[in-house]
């Protein structure tokens, strides 16, 4: 989704509760409250893997970090500095920070627009990010003022500084969890870890076996605002898993539902039947911005996106008061052998 509060934990991993001690490896397993939900972090230790406590620590230092840079519901972070800048200033970055903007503008190249890490003028506008005061749709005037000041066209990165030409806002949240995700990854498999199911917010990565000899599985939801349902059961090995929906996060306004995810080419929400998408990849970075942008695409165009460039994705469409799903060839591929309905 485009922003911390909009994602919905919709993928979500599978219980992995172990009886007895038929094993000499074991499940560690941790987990707590981030960017307005929540983390959870499952690996079998190798031999010279520190103990939980320790490893708990490196996963949260790096959580802070990217809350501390990359949080714009923090007057204080990173982000919030470089918003409130004027155009024509440079800051300074983290290389983190600009490689999430490079990778932003390339998904925006990629899309013709229809990603874009520029919309927090419009996600206020619109009531849903972090200087919004009400849930209500804007003025025409209001949508052509804030358009005005997006565009990954104002950004330049010059060395280690991030520019802008107009004073445009940045807003990460839509590829920041997945980004955490691998990050966490990286420290694990520095520690000696390299079976792992790793959750932040519901962007998720498992590579591996359990002691077990088991794959780890996870759920894909399916789309239903009363209750929580697993729709698809996946075994993961080596790949993110992204899924972003509008289901859940909508107002209403004189009998109109507004979903929470906004295209970036319109200044409004979309519009169209597309209720969630499910994308996996090896990078889980790059798997959280394809469901957006897939997400923003609809099922038409998504589909047709998605199949072009040989992504693995599940979409989930309305038709009346029922779903259908449909998948890629390369999802269908990915997950053909291990798949549970």
């Amino acid at each position: 989704m485009m922003h911390a509060v909009l994602q919905p934990v919709i993928a979500v991993a599978l219980a992995t509760a172990l009886t007895g001690c038929w094993f000499s490896e074991r499940i560690e397993e941790f987990g707590g409250p981030t960017m307005g939900s929540s983390y959870s972090v499952k690996y079998v230790p190798g031999e010279n893997t520190p103990e939980l406590d320790a490893v708990k620590r490196e996963a949260e230092a790096i959580l802070a970090e990217v809350d501390q840079q990359m949080s714009t519901y923090r007057d204080d972070s990173l982000i919030s500095t470089f918003n409130r800048a004027p155009a024509g200033s440079c800051l300074a970055m983290p290389e983190g920070m600009l490689e999430l903007v490079r990778v932003g503008e390339l998904l925006s190249q990629q899309s013709a627009g229809a990603f874009d890490l520029t919309l927090e003028p419009l996600l206020n506008l619109w009531g849903f990010g972090p200087q919004a005061r009400a849930e209500r749709v804007p003025t025409a005037a209001q949508l052509a003022e804030a358009r005005q000041r997006m565009g990954h066209q104002h950004l330049r990165i010059d060395g280690q500084q991030l520019c802008k030409d107009v004073a445009v806002q940045l807003d990460l949240n839509s590829i920041a969890a997945g980004y955490t995700v691998d990050r966490i990854i990286a420290r694990l498999g520095e520690l000696g870890v390299s079976s792992y199911l790793v959750d932040v917010t519901g962007e998720l990565k498992a590579a591996g076996r359990k002691p077990d000899g088991q794959p780890w599985r996870v759920a894909i939801e399916a789309p239903r605002d009363d209750q929580r349902v697993a729709q698809k059961i996946l075994q993961l090995d080596g790949y993110g898993i992204s899924t972003s929906g509008d289901y859940r996060n909508y107002f209403e306004q004189n009998g109109v539902r507004y979903s929470h995810t906004l295209d970036p080419l319109t200044g409004a929400p979309i519009t169209h039947k597309l209720a969630a998408v499910t994308v996996a990849d090896a990078s889980t970075l790059r798997a959280d911005g394809l469901s957006t942008l897939l997400m923003v695409l609809g099922p038409e165009r998504g589909f047709a996106y998605a199949e072009q460039a040989g992504i693995a994705a599940f979409f989930v469409t309305r038709d009346g008061e029922a779903f259908v799903t449909r998948s890629t060839p390369a999802f269908e591929q990915l997950f053909a052998a291990g798949e549970e309905q």
